[in-house]
């Protein structure tokens, strides 16, 4: 590993943030929250987005990948707790960095938690032609510990109204405009065209099989998601009615779809007293 790599800080869109440069990609991670804001492959545009309109913080970021942590939602929890856990509105520290001999960057990076808490966290990300993202959870504790997770990506695409997800056909769902009362199968790809609901979606896929292929016909290119660790998918947007309630979305729904690697809902992980837990996410973006 080389002891000099390109990374340096500054600010993104008003954000304290880390900026990374390889030879075949550049990424932004957000000091607050940890969270990854850009991440565009030499000659593509950038797979992520991030709402060009945001509340002060410490206000949640909408876009990018927020880290959702020790709980999805608020799942298992009292409603005076912030949504989507602890972690997506922390300073992370960047703990380390080193580089490849390929040019590759790797950073450690880390949220400061409750004492109390039991659980540590770490975040792992490679930045290439690929980004690999990691989120390794410990039980430091002296009882079992059950939680819930998510790399909630917000991915860039032209029309959300025309993308297609392949990878869910078949699989089991569970869905919020339904108070996750019933179990439904997927048929076929994924769209905001479903007859059942069409224009929004907010569901749960369980026992997710850990590859999805976003297929985006107006920037004319797939977005591979490949996860492990990873039990449940969620696909998320809330389309044109609720969005124009969202001051930081509004319009902006119609330029990402959130797919979301997981374990939420029924899939939930449970760690033994010294046990680790890995949570992995890999995004690749080819020509359609």
């Amino acid at each position: 590993m080389q002891s000099n790599p390109d990374i340096s800080s500054g600010l993104y869109h008003g954000l304290e943030a880390w900026h990374v440069r390889t030879p075949s990609a550049t990424a932004v991670i957000s000091v607050f929250g940890g969270q990854l804001l850009s991440f565009i492959p030499e000659g593509q545009p950038d797979l992520l987005w991030l709402s060009p309109t945001r509340a002060a913080l410490p206000t949640p970021i909408r876009g990018g990948v927020p880290v959702c942590w020790p709980w999805f939602g608020r799942q298992g929890q009292n409603n005076d707790v912030p949504a989507h856990g602890l972690v997506r509105t922390a300073r992370w520290e960047l703990q380390q960095v080193q580089q490849d001999d390929a040019g590759e960057l790797v950073l450690q990076l880390a949220p400061p938690l409750p004492a109390d808490l039991g659980l540590c966290l770490q975040m792992q990300l490679r930045i290439g032609h690929q980004l690999h993202q990691q989120l390794t959870t410990g039980n430091a504790g002296t009882s079992s510990v059950t939680f819930t997770q998510a790399l909630h990506s917000y991915f860039r695409v032209g029309d959300a109204e025309r993308v297609e997800v392949d990878g869910l056909d078949g699989l089991q769902y569970l869905d919020k405009y339904e108070d996750y009362a019933q179990s439904r199968q997927q048929q076929g790809p994924w769209s905001l065209r479903d007859p059942r609901d069409p224009g929004r979606s907010d569901r749960i896929y369980t026992g997710a099989k850990g590859h999805y292929v976003l297929r985006d016909p107006v920037l004319q290119r797939r977005i591979e998601v490949r996860s492990e660790g990873s039990q449940t998918l969620v696909a998320w947007n809330p389309g044109a009615e609720a969005a124009a309630k969202m001051a930081d979305v509004g319009e902006g729904w119609r330029d990402y779809v959130c797919l979301e690697v997981a374990n939420a809902g029924p899939d939930q992980i449970t760690l033994a007293p010294g046990a680790r837990h890995q949570l992995i996410q890999t995004l690749a973006s080819t020509p359609l």
